[in-house]
This record gives structure tokens, C-alpha cells and sequence, in this order.
């Protein structure tokens, strides 16, 4: 029988394209990645690690972590944009791990079971003052105590919390879970002074012997503008309307009630006032939805409970008996920046609020030698948080960046590491970060769809008739099943996939919560472990690459 012969001179060679032979072209290692969660969260919390705990039941172990980088868990589970949830890689899948909720969820059991923040600082003798008990404010005071400093927070309002209480609704953020927070960082030792203003931080330092300042004064003035012929009677700011409603003062807004701007605050001010009973609460924006500076969300609810918005208008006059507002109708330009049109309509309007932003009120730093103040309140600090003048530091809505809780609390804990290292004369200096692990590096041969699990809310007719919280939170079942939805993006999570699909038997398993290793006397490169790693937890690399030669000494 004749046979046919191949001929191997012109036959490719498969063992170098595979990566194979006795000289393997690429050989795995094992690298961690940062998860786009953890990279997205500017309160820096460790995501990934949290909802690794939660999703096990180990619910008070998953607490401490987040406790390592944010003491208000249960504020920022429900006050918090998680800008951490629009970058999970599971977004691209079946939507979003929904860890704001796992976060609430967390937050509401360490109060209600009185979990208590672990710590093993020793005292360092060293005094801090914070001046400001809102979010930034709180996270330095809780960061420093933790490094065992003494702390003492001044405040001048009459209760703490900053913008979280005046800027936020109750309905949005119950005073009960405020006040938990806030209360648990007294139990642990921070002094808490209210109803104290500080006039000058220079004079407040040297009086009071502290070895640091950290300034963190809210943006509690409200943005003017110029209406022609407005009645100041009518006209209030969202600011003050927020915190009338806080103090219980019941500002007389009448039933219509025009709210001109189209950031959250606005969403607030007007959903605020159909509590107080307007029937009428029409926003007036300039630009349209998809340029507003308000989240998506927030202008969705509002318009579920009643409110009016009206996208691309601006208000040009208003008759002095504050009726009737005219109002101009906008158009984008090619850059969307919202243009005249010369036409016009009108509003009848009880009252008009202003919610056009905030300033700062930064006349404690005035005359503090090197310290450059702007046109809007905010201070110039270098990247430790230090302004010009030595030992006193800013941060929070002091600073020009993003306003919002979180990245506030993340300025605290930021600002409270520098300041650590400028008290200990052992300057804290940044950690490199990981590469980033995105959604197309991912190897997930165990897809499956598992939708989020929806947080439920109040019917609408009671959201509309009092300040009783709107969105309710997740069972402890529903909790653990939305942690358990993480892919462990960028980071070895032990499921034995590598170890599984090795034909070599050159995977290692070091035991629970170890990990693995490469025998590579034994590894042929063949990239069956890569190509099984869901969550590109391993990558292919040369073989004199420094991870794989450390990796061949430690077995040799």
C-alpha cells in the first residue's frame, strides 16, 4: 500500500506558533491587575476586596475594609454617584455590580449591630485641628486618628455633617444614619466642637497649640445672578431653601414655584418644594438633558414625583410682583454651548430658586502669609494638600476640583497621609498603581446572565407628601447574591481554572487564600492556564522577564 510522505522541509512549525517545544517562546506568570472599580472610586476603597468578603457572608470582615479608606459607609451607600459602577466590566454584560447597594447594606448592619473601626495606632502626642464637620473633614479626622494623632473638629454650624445635612435631603439621606456615622468617629475619640467658627486659622493654630490645620469649610454661598426687575422677596437660594428646611424654618414658597439651574442641587431644591406642598415645581435649564451637570437619575425621580423641567431655556426678566418669569428658548451650537433664539414664552411662578452653585467663604485664611486664594472662595494647595503656609493644609470643596461627598472624603483621607508624613518627617509618597484590567482582556467561559438586583422604592404618592427615604435598601439574600456578580477583574479569585486546564501538571496550588505557582521546568508555554483565566489574573511573558527569573531562584 503505498503511503504518502510529507514533506517536513516546507511543513510549518506548530511548536514554535503555539509557543511549544523544549524553548518555549512566552511562559505564564501570575500578575495583579486594578479592577476599573477600584480605580473609579475617588474615596479610594478597596471594591474588589469588599464585595470578595461580602459575597461569603464574612459581612462585618467586608465593613473593616471599607472602613481602612471611608468611615461613612452608610452615607455613601446612599448619597454616593458611585462613579465605581458606570467602569465595572460587568457593564458590558448584564449591568453593573450595584455596589453602592452592597455598601449600604454593609453600612446599615455595622449600625445597627454597633460595629466598632479596628485600630492599632499607637498616641503620637501630635495635635490636629480640622476645621468643618462635612465629609472631608470627618474622613481626615478619622485617618489621622487612626495614625494616632490627636483630633479635634471644630464646626460652626449647630450639628455636623456639612452639605450632608444641609445640601441633601432627608428623603435622599435619613438624619438617623447621619447622625450613626458621625457619632460612632466621637466613640473612637474625636473631639467634636460645634457651633464654633473660626474667624482666622492662623490665630486658631498658634492659640490652640496644634501641630496641624486642615481647613475644609464647605461651599455654603449660593451664585447670584441678574434678573431685571426680580423681587428679592420672591426670590431665595437652593442653599438657603435646603437649610431653612433642614433647621425646620418652612420657607413660604407659595404653590408654584420656578427653580432656575440644572445641577442635583436643583433636583433637590425642586423636589423639596413639591414636599412642602407646591403643586407646581418647574426647573429651568439652559441646556438640555444630556448636558445638564445633574446624574440621569436624579432628573428621572424628580420627574416621577411631579416636576416640570424645561431644557434649553433661561430666564431673562421677571415683573416685579414675581408672577410671571420670561423665560428665552435656547439651541446648541456645534460645541454645546446653548445659543439665544429670540424666542420667548412665560411662566406664572409663586417664587423663583436659585441653584446656579456655590461658593466658598475663605476669609479664615485671609492675611495667612503664602496662601493664594481665587475669585471663587477656593485655595491653592500643593499635591500633599499644604497650602502656602507651612502646616496648614485644604481640601474638600476648598480645593478647585469635583463636588461631591465622595470625592471629599477621598481629599480627608488623601490630605490625612500627607499631613501623617509632615508630622512624623516621613513624607508619605503615592504607591505606583496596577495596570488597568479592562472589559476585552477578560476570558469568561462561565458567562452567565444574572440581572442586578433592583433596590426597591416608596410609592410615589408618599415620596411626594413627606421627607420619608425614597430608595430602600437590599435583603442580606439579595446583598450577597449582587457581590457574588463580580467578575474579581484583574485578580486570581482561586477557581481553578488555570490549574484544571494545565496538560503539564505545572500549576501549583499553595492552599486556600495562597494561590498558585509555575513549576516551570515543567510549563511548556502553551497558554492553556491564560486562556482560562477568567479575570486575567495571568499574563504571557518572555522567559528572562524579572517575574519568572525571581519566580526559577525561589524554586532553585
Amino acid at each position: 500500500m503505498d503511503i504518502e510522505k510529507t514533506d517536513m522541509t516546507t511543513a510549518p512549525d506548530l511548536s514554535q506558533s503555539l509557543g511549544t517545544g523544549p524553548v518555549p517562546e512566552q511562559l505564564p506568570v501570575y500578575q495583579d491587575f486594578l479592577p476599573p472599580c477600584n480605580n473609579g472610586c475617588p474615596a479610594g476603597e478597596n471594591v474588589q476586596a469588599i464585595l470578595d468578603l461580602a459575597q461569603s457572608g464574612q459581612h462585618e470582615a467586608a465593613w473593616q475594609v471599607i472602613m481602612r479608606d471611608n468611615p461613612l459607609p452608610a452615607i455613601h451607600g446612599r448619597a454616593c454617584y458611585h462613579p465605581c459602577e458606570p467602569v465595572c466590566n460587568r457593564e458590558s454584560v448584564d449591568g453593573a455590580v450595584s455596589i453602592h447597594a452592597v455598601e449600604r447594606f454593609l453600612g446599615d448592619r455595622a449600625l445597627e449591630l454597633g460595629w466598632m473601626p479596628e485600630s492599632d495606632a499607637e498616641p503620637s502626642g501630635r495635635k490636629v485641628l480640622i476645621i468643618g464637620a462635612g465629609p472631608a473633614g470627618l474622613s481626615a479626622a478619622y485617618h489621622l486618628h487612626q495614625f494616632g494623632h490627636d483630633v479635634e473638629i471644630r464646626e460652626a454650624g449647630s450639628e455636623p455633617g456639612g452639605m450632608m445635612r444641609y445640601g441633601i435631603p432627608a428623603y435622599r439621606l435619613p438624619r438617623d444614619i447621619l447622625d450613626g456615622e458621625v457619632q460612632r468617629l466621637v466613640k473612637i475619640g474625636i473631639k467634636l466642637t460645634l457651633g464654633h467658627k473660626v474667624e482666622n486659622a492662623v490665630a486658631e493654630k498658634e492659640a490652640g497649640g496644634f501641630d496641624a490645620v486642615f481647613v475644609c469649610v464647605g461651599a455654603h454661598i449660593s451664585k447670584r445672578t441678574d434678573i431685571p426687575a426680580r423681587d428679592a422677596s420672591k426670590v431665595l437660594d437652593a442653599v438657603t431653601f435646603l437649610r431653612d428646611i433642614e433647621s425646620d424654618a418652612q420657607p413660604i414658597i407659595g404653590r408654584r414655584v420656578a427653580i432656575y439651574g440644572g445641577g442635583n442641587t436643583a433636583m433637590d431644591a425642586a423636589r423639596s418644594a413639591k414636599r412642602l406642598g407646591a403643586t407646581d415645581a418647574m426647573i429651568i435649564y439652559r441646556r438640555d438633558r444630556d448636558h445638564m451637570p445633574a446624574h440621569d437619575f436624579e432628573a428621572t425621580e424628580a420627574e416621577e414625583e411631579g416636576v416640570t423641567i424645561n431644557w434649553l431655556s433661561t430666564i431673562k426678566e421677571m415683573d416685579t410682583d414675581a408672577t410671571t418669569i420670561t423665560i428665552e428658548k435656547m439651541e446648541l451650537d456645534e460645541d454645546g454651548r446653548p445659543q439665544p433664539t429670540g424666542e420667548f414664552d412665560t411662566l406664572e411662578a409663586d417664587s423663583l430658586i436659585l441653584a446656579l452653585g456655590q461658593d466658598i467663604d475663605s476669609d479664615l485664611l485671609l492675611g495667612a502669609e503664602g496662601v493664594e486664594l481665587k475669585e471663587d472662595g477656593t485655595v491653592t494647595v500643593d499635591e500633599s494638600f499644604m497650602t502656602g503656609y507651612q502646616g496648614i493644609f485644604a481640601g474638600g470643596d476648598m480645593v478647585p476640583d469635583e463636588r461631591s461627598i465622595t470625592f471629599a472624603v477621598g481629599h480627608g483621607r488623601k490630605a490625612a497621609r500627607y499631613i501623617n508624613g509632615y508630622l512624623t518627617g516621613l513624607p508619605y509618597v503615592r504607591a505606583e498603581k496596577h495596570s488597568l484590567v479592562e472589559y476585552h482582556k477578560l476570558q469568561l467561559w462561565y458567562k452567565t446572565d444574572a440581572d442586578v438586583s433592583v433596590q426597591p422604592s416608596i410609592a410615589i404618592e408618599q415620596r411626594v407628601s413627606g421627607f420619608d427615604e425614597v430608595i430602600e435598601g437590599l435583603s442580606e439574600e439579595q446583598a450577597v447574591f449582587e457581590a457574588q456578580r463580580c467578575y474579581s477583574c484583574g485578580n486570581c479569585f482561586e477557581c481553578d481554572g488555570c490549574y484544571g486546564a494545565c496538560p503539564e501538571n505545572a500549576v501549583i496550588k499553595l492552599g486556600k487564600g495562597n494561590r498558585y505557582k509555575y513549576n516551570y521546568d515543567l510549563c511548556i508555554g502553551c497558554r492553556a492556564c491564560f486562556l482560562q483565566c477568567p479575570c486575567h489574573a495571568i499574563e504571557m511573558a518572555q522567559p528572562d522577564d524579572p517575574r519568572i527569573v525571581a519566580i526559577r531562584e525561589e524554586t532553585t
